[in-house]
């Protein structure tokens, strides 16, 4: 080859070498363990759904990176007695159809969430807003039953959806086909695959810092850390305790932070073996909740005594746990004329396999015999969610509210009526009901202290452990975790 003919064949592959750089950065990569179980934000709310929505769409309000509540489609609120708070709505959003975001669609989306027809897992959180009214084109108007102290906490979680459209398409539709305010918008959902989104260009808080973003169901997390370390992926979530030492690199790098998220074991206290109290108590005796920590979590967790953690409104030490006591869960199976009885535990790739198998472990030397039944994310929270018969012995669960108080945590999980609860006592229902209709935050916290003594009882549900979050990263990926755990993509970026 004549020297003018390699100069522009080594400078041909120069440019096209820059090319794929530059294309790869314009597409940020990001592996999940799961698939989304929904793309509606008003349906379910598990993390990879979340994750990947919540960039869809916009929320009432938001927390900033302390934690502090702030506005986002709200600019500002006045409460104007105890039960009445007037939100002014931002006049220069546009949903990604170019139609105008008005207080019409935050009416619209607040009633829509309270509405028991449409079935949402998110219900319990919000029931206690009686309506929301239209005053103007940027005002609306809240009015909640009672007194409601973790209204603006709850609200955070509240995505704004275009009425009009929704009620065009169906909700079916709109499921498949969402259409938000959010700095991304969807361009395929393969499902089972990957979920692509591109670019808002008339997004209201300015230019989304990559044109695409691809978030990929991966269950295996070998895979999701060797496409990290091989550049298929920019971000992964879930990066298993053990394996976190493997992700600092020269490449990569691993991100963690403490959360408000806790690692808990439901318990069917309405059906099967384990609706005898004693058996209940005796798997609570049988779990070793620091050897946990320290054999599966590497230390990147914290035992807890309470289904909740530190970060929470309501949280408290004053309730003792189950101390590890396998002789005591032994006697109480017995006891209960429960030895060898079968407890099917529920499980998904959302949840690590090692900590459901420790934990299998455990119950069964104290007599029980229990048998895992793993299926995809989406079908374990049909059944988490059904009815009790069919919803299991035991379920391993990662519970946050991203409101950091126990009104989000303990009474979607425990109060009766709620889908998620296996489980009804009048006296702790009326101590939760109590709790959220006062705004005397020391009364409040008085009546979660005696609602946990309640559930310490009865066993519905075991506090194990404080999630600590942890990402395997691009070494050249700018983002910082926060507490509730949101993957909001605006609030990232590469480093130059």
């Amino acid at each position: 080859m004549k020297p003018g003919l390699a100069f522009i064949a080594s400078l041909a592959l120069a440019l096209m070498a820059s090319t794929a750089i530059a294309q790869t950065k314009e597409t940020l990569t990001i592996d999940l363990p799961n698939d989304v179980a929904t793309l509606d934000p008003h349906l379910q709310w598990n993390t990879d759904s979340y994750t990947v929505y919540r960039n869809i769409f916009d929320n009432l309000l938001t927390r900033d990176s302390g934690g502090k509540i702030v506005p986002q489609i709200a600019t500002e609120w006045t409460y104007e007695n105890d039960t009445t708070i007037t939100f002014k709505i931002r006049a220069d959003v546009t949903f990604q159809d170019g139609s105008k975001l008005t207080a019409e669609d935050v009416a619209f989306s607040i009633n829509r969430i309270i509405d028991p027809a449409l079935k949402s897992p998110q219900l319990s959180q919000f029931d206690q807003i009686a309506t929301a009214e239209v005053v103007d084109p940027t005002t609306v108007k809240v009015t909640t039953k009672s007194p409601y102290p973790a209204l603006l906490a709850q609200l955070v979680k509240l995505s704004i959806v275009p009425k009009a459209y929704v009620e065009k398409v169906g909700d079916q539709d709109f499921n498949l086909h969402p259409v938000g305010s959010g700095p991304y918008k969807m361009a395929d959902w393969k499902k089972g695959i990957q979920t692509e989104l591109e670019a808002y260009d008339n997004y209201w808080r300015g230019e989304p810092p990559f044109e695409k973003v691809v978030f990929r169901a991966v269950p295996d997390v070998s895979t999701r850390i060797a496409d990290l370390k091989t550049g298929k992926a920019d971000l992964i979530r879930d990066v298993p305790p053990d394996q976190a030492s493997t992700i600092e690199s020269d490449s990569t790098k691993l991100l963690t932070g403490e959360t408000e998220r806790v690692g808990y074991l439901y318990l069917n206290a309405e059906a099967g073996p384990t609706k005898d109290v004693r058996v209940r108590q005796a798997i609570a005796y049988a779990i070793d909740k620091q050897g946990l920590v320290d054999a599966l979590l590497e230390g990147y967790g914290k035992p807890i005594n309470v289904v909740g953690a530190e970060p929470i409104f309501g949280y408290t030490e004053a309730v003792e746990g189950y101390p590890y006591d396998p002789q005591k869960a032994a006697e109480l199976v017995k006891a209960a004329g429960a030895e060898g009885a079968t407890v099917e535990f529920l499980t998904s790739p959302s949840y690590p396999r090692a900590l459901v198998e420790a934990i299998q472990q455990m119950v069964n030397e104290v007599g029980l015999n229990v048998t895992i039944s793993s299926s995809d994310q989406a079908t374990f929270l049909k059944r988490r969610q059904g009815d009790a018969e069919n919803a299991g012995g035991m379920a391993f669960g990662a519970w946050s509210c991203a409101c950091q108080d126990a009104d989000g945590i303990i009474f979607p999980l425990f109060r009766s009526g709620s889908i998620w609860a296996k489980y009804k006592n009048e006296k702790y229902d009326a101590l939760v009901d109590q709790a959220r209709a006062i705004l005397d935050e020391g009364k409040r916290k008085e009546l979660y202290t005696q609602a946990y003594e309640v559930l310490r009882e009865d066993v519905p549900g075991l506090g194990l452990y404080q999630v600590y979050a942890l990402y395997g990263a691009a070494k050249n990926l700018q983002w910082t975790p926060s507490a509730n755990e949101a993957m909001f993509v605006m609030d990232m970026s590469w480093q130059h």
